[in-house]
């Protein structure tokens, strides 16, 4: 406890507002792309990649369940603390049968720029670390992608136990939005695609400093040409 921090309120509030500002943002960046590729949605029905996202960050699951209705992704949010995502991601995982898993939420090394390979200078990379490594038990890389980690996380320490994309390798704190930005990329990636890290790192706060990885494939499908009334009823029933 001694080495924690008290954060004014004005700070929080600063911190939170630009949190919105970063949320909108992306929404309307999204809604243009949208809007760009119409006449190809009009003749498709497109099956992006389910996303199951677990924060440790009760206002951190909310903005992102937000993020993710809005821009229309298929996606399901829990807010489960650190301590317990082990013990659920297993249970979530074979309930939801998602494509991209998100492990996330609050980290922080204890030492700050020492011990990078002691997981015990880690806050939560531990949790992280196990819950990767339960929800790889019955799924392959080819199955499921995850990403897992917060900011300064233990970034190999994560990736051996199993995931596509991971934070921090630089140990740096990393924004919000990048394990979302992540999801979103692997779950609207079209098909023929290989995701590597190299086709996101530019829409990340800090590139690969922040977050790496072995990439995936596609989780988008198109899975028919058909005509356009016929998308029209699948859109308005959406």
């Amino acid at each position: 406890m001694n080495d924690l921090e008290l954060i004014e309120t004005k700070q929080v509030e600063k911190h939170l507002r630009a949190m919105e500002e970063t949320v909108e943002k992306r929404i309307k960046t999204r809604e243009e792309l949208l809007k760009n590729n119409e006449d190809v949605r009009e003749k498709t029905i497109i099956h992006t990649g389910r996303i199951l996202h677990i924060d440790g960050d009760k206002k951190y699951s909310e903005k992102s369940n937000i993020y993710y209705k809005k821009v229309g992704l298929n996606a399901i949010v829990k807010n489960i603390p650190e301590r317990k995502q082990p013990v659920f991601v297993g249970s979530l995982v074979r309930k939801y049968r998602p494509e991209i898993l998100v492990i996330t939420g609050h980290d922080g090394m204890i030492k700050k720029g020492k011990n990078f390979t002691d997981i015990y200078n880690y806050r939560n990379s531990s949790y992280f670390i196990k819950a990767v490594e339960e929800a790889r038990k019955n799924n392959t890389r080819d199955d499921l992608v995850i990403f897992a980690g917060a900011c300064q996380s233990y970034y190999e320490g994560i990736m051996m136990a199993g995931a596509n994309f991971a934070s921090s390798p630089a140990r740096i704190l990393i924004d919000f939005m990048d394990p979302i930005i992540v999801a979103e990329k692997i779950a609207v990636t079209d098909e023929k695609r290989f995701v590597t890290i190299k086709d996101i790192e530019n829409e990340l706060r800090d590139g690969q400093r922040g977050v790496s990885g072995t990439g995936r494939k596609w989780k988008e499908k198109v899975i028919d040409y058909i005509r356009k009334q016929l998308c029209n009823k699948t859109e308005t029933k959406m």
